[in-house]
């Protein structure tokens, strides 16, 4: 780890509550978002080593760290590539708490979950038939599907891709550009919206392409 002295000339004191670092198998193929400080303790450890740095500094007693953005493990780990957990907090987060009808964003204690094939009509409850709504939309469009209420979806729901999670755990930001070799960011614009509404795009990752 670089532990140059940093410049203290004007430094502003940095007292981050997550600074997010990725964190890559030994094959370089990405496994996680971890906080700056675990890093920083894998680093010392030895259990990684830093193939990108931030530009943040961390300071010590006597000592300036660069934080890193990117860290490898040292040593392979074999792991079994999980899927999105679906549950009403992740549909939520992937809609960007955005009503899927009326295209405005609501607090999560104004949301609900609809089923766009109603139940009755054999509407399964998966990725792929539910989206995100607000209790206005939801009681006009009751059991009926989207094209009997007279309403449009926003974008047809999907199951996020795999590495999604990690943006929901970047709170909607964009990855850090130290990033880009590893991850490539998925932004999905609805296909179809309001006039004058502004829709916050879904923001996910996805593995470059080698």
């Amino acid at each position: 780890m670089d532990r140059r002295t940093a410049p203290r000339c004007g430094a502003q004191r940095w007292r981050p509550l997550f600074e997010p670092v990725l964190l890559l198998n030994a094959s370089f193929e990405p496994l996680n978002v971890i906080d700056w400080r675990r890093a920083i303790k894998l680093v010392f450890t030895d259990k990684v080593e830093v193939v990108a740095h931030s530009g943040r500094w961390v300071h010590g007693v006597s000592t300036a760290m660069r934080v890193p953005s990117v860290v490898r493990l040292v040593h392979y780990v074999r792991y079994h590539r999980r899927t999105a957990r679906f549950s009403r907090r992740n549909i939520y987060a992937r809609d960007a708490h955005t009503c899927q009808y009326c295209g405005r964003r609501f607090p999560a204690s104004e949301l609900t979950c609809d089923h766009v094939v109603p139940r009755s009509r054999g509407g399964r409850t998966n990725w792929r038939n539910i989206v995100t709504c607000c209790v206005t939309c939801n009681r006009r469009k009751g059991g009926r599907t989207p094209r009997e209420a007279g309403m449009r979806l926003l974008r047809p729901p999907r199951e996020p891709t795999w590495l999604w999670s990690f943006g929901v755990r970047l709170g909607g930001r964009r990855p850090p550009a130290a990033w880009r070799d590893w991850v490539r960011v998925e932004s999905e614009g609805p296909r179809r919206a309001p006039r004058g509404v502004g829709v916050v795009p879904e923001v996910g990752l996805e593995p470059t392409r080698g």
